[in-house]
This record gives structure tokens, sequence and C-alpha cells, in this order.
């Protein structure tokens, strides 16, 4: 498959790149560091690209060809440290829903194009009708757990109203929302998969690798199970 993918060297996208070549795919990698990557790439079946994630003609531009699009847009990608990922996701919560409909305007040219935007896990259903994103009291409570400052709050919010963008499209977009916890760590390729509802393990805990992530994306652009839907993955 020729599979895209923007924010390529970010935590997620560079892991959704590398399992994708180790399957055999080519890759068309979109990075804010494309002409850095082009001089340093050496791996087979990989080009290096720049694409605007918020303006549709330069998405639809670098659509021809791709059977599928994943997109793990986040503005804290280009970031020196964690305080200034934080700074960077939170500057402009508005940001996440402006490159959805970015992305959705792009495929009104390429319909048989899929789409795949890697999302947050603050929008889960944690209980029937009920989602964290939207009530301050249980999205605070969270980020305390996770030791993520209250502000990033919009960030989750961010991701929640991109989603809800999504939903109103005809395209053949999926929507990823990765565990509540999910670090670097290992390919065990062991994992379950859920829909609006995190996935928990023995210890109630939502939680998987960045590595186990990538699998579960690149098996979706391979074998489309979640077309117009959201899906999550935990252990």
């Amino acid at each position: 498959m020729h599979i895209g993918v923007i924010g390529a060297t970010g935590t997620i996208g560079s892991r959704v790149v590398a399992e994708a070549l180790d399957r055999g795919h080519h890759v068309r990698a979109f990075s804010r560091d494309a002409a850095r990557a082009r001089r340093e790439e050496h791996r087979e079946n990989i080009v290096w690209a720049d694409v605007d994630v918020l303006d549709a003609r330069s998405i639809a531009g670098a659509l021809p060809g791709l059977d599928v699009l994943i997109s793990g847009f986040q503005p804290g990608n280009a970031a020196s440290d964690f305080a200034d990922t934080v700074r960077r996701s939170i500057a402009d919560p508005t940001v996440y829903a402006t490159a959805a409909r970015a992305l959705l305007k792009a495929l009104e040219s390429h319909p048989r194009t899929r789409l795949i935007v890697i999302g947050g896990a603050g929008s889960l259903e944690i209980e029937p009708g009920v989602v964290r994103a939207d009530s301050d009291e249980l999205l605070h409570a969270a980020l305390d757990r996770l030791g993520l400052p209250r502000a990033y709050a919009s960030a989750v919010r961010g991701h929640r109203d991109a989603l809800d963008v999504l939903r109103t499209s005809n395209r053949l977009w999926t929507y990823f929302s990765p565990a509540e916890e999910i670090a670097p760590g290992e390919r065990t390729g062991r994992f379950r998969l859920g829909g609006d509802q995190p996935v928990l393990d023995a210890d109630g805990r939502s939680r998987i690798s960045v590595e186990d992530a990538a699998v579960a994306l690149i098996d979706e652009a391979e074998l489309p199970r979640f077309v117009q839907r959201r899906f999550t993955i935990g252990y």
C-alpha cells in the first residue's frame, strides 16, 4: 500500500512510519523537518515531503497515489521539551478541528483515499454517555492522575472537537483514540480493541505502548474495520 503519514517524526508518527515500512508498504512522510529528514533518511520505500495540515489545498496536492492518509498532527510535535509540548498544544485549541476540516475538504477531490486521524482519549465514554472532556471535574482529575497540568484540558477538548467534525462527514474517515496512558515501550502485538469506551486491563488502567498503537493503526490501514467510526486500544 501507499500510506501517507502526517507528523512522521512525532512520537506516534515515527512508530507508524517504522511499522508501515517493516510490513513492506510505501510511505510518504510529512513533517516540519522534511528537509532534514530527506538528508538523513537511509531507509527504502520512504519519501519525505512538506504539507500544511491546516490548508486543504496543500493536503489535496499530497493525496494523489495514496491509499491511506494517517494524520498524527499535533502542535507539540516540534517541541523542545515537555513544557514546550504543553505550551504548543494549548496555544490554540481550535487548531485540531481546523485541521480536521481541512483534511475532509481535501478528501472531496480524492473520495477513495481513506483518512485515519490520531486523536485523544479524553472523548472516550467512561460510562454510557459520560465523557471526561465534557466535565471539568472529571477531566482535571484524570490530568492530575496522569501528571499533566490542568491547562492541558483545552487540548483534550480540542481533540474532542476534531472528532465531532469528522462525525458530520461521509468521507472514509477513522478516528483513533489511544489509551489514556500511552508512552514509548515494547511492541508486543498483543492488545485489545474497543469502540467508544476505554479498554481497561486487570488493574483498571487504560494503557498502551506507542509501538503497539502503531501496530493497531497499520492493522486498520490494511484491513479497515472502523470506517466512519472511532476505535481505541488497550492491554
